[in-house]
């Protein structure tokens, strides 16, 4: 018996002693794997951490940069678009110059027209004021005062009608030579009276709203 016990207490010894050993194997081979493994992990996840931050901030300023050029885009926009609205109201502005002037031109057509229809027949009837005038003076001596009282009546009726459309008389003297109105005939010889004036009119002349119709034909003065 004391045999077995002794034997049973060097096998609880030994296996005691197995045991601890490796406990201190376990520790020995499981310390290094934690540590290796946490060592691990922190390498392994701080370069991904990094990488996930630098890639926020590389998007962030790709936002950045787009939406400034979103907003220059817009800016630019902007600006065509007043130019183009600048532009519509100048083009407004110069067809209603253009439709004013337009217009314009139409009345004074239209103006020029009625005043100057009548030009032709007013020529016509010059002529016949000139036989008037030419009788009154030539039949002056011979006539009775009553025929000559009724065709200076008639010429007088005769002036002041036409003149209600626009005739005038060129009919003065001593007056400048103006080569728009006036037709030198004849040259009188003076150093009493200005040169190139009119002396004399030998044919009244006649203008339709400042228009000639005829030259007055008359004399004028030059130095002896």
């Amino acid at each position: 018996m004391k045999d077995i016990n002794l034997n049973n207490t060097i096998l609880e010894n030994s296996i005691s002693s197995i045991c601890n050993k490796n406990n201190i194997n376990n520790d020995e081979t499981q310390d290094p794997a934690i540590t290796s493994s946490t060592h691990h992990n922190d390498e392994t996840q701080d370069p991904a951490i990094t990488s996930s931050t630098h890639h926020n901030d590389e998007t962030q300023q790709d936002l950045k940069n787009q939406h400034e050029q979103d907003q220059f885009k817009i800016l630019f926009l902007q600006n065509q678009i007043q130019e183009l609205e600048k532009k519509i109201i100048l083009n407004k502005l110069r067809s209603q110059a253009e439709i004013d002037n337009i217009k314009k031109r139409s009345i004074l057509d239209m103006e020029k027209t009625y005043k100057f229809s009548l030009e032709k027949i007013m020529v016509e009837l010059l002529p016949i004021i000139d036989t008037l005038e030419r009788a009154i003076i030539l039949e002056k001596n011979n006539c009775s005062s009553k025929i000559i009282e009724g065709i200076t009546l008639t010429l007088k009726l005769f002036i002041k009608t036409i003149s209600k459309f626009g005739i005038t008389i060129i009919n003065e003297t001593n007056v400048p030579f103006d080569p728009l109105k006036h037709q030198a005939m004849s040259i009188i010889h003076s150093n009493n009276i200005q040169e190139n004036y009119v002396i004399e009119i030998m044919q009244k002349g006649y203008m339709l709203h400042g228009r000639l119709l005829r030259p007055a034909m008359v004399s004028i003065v030059q130095k002896k």
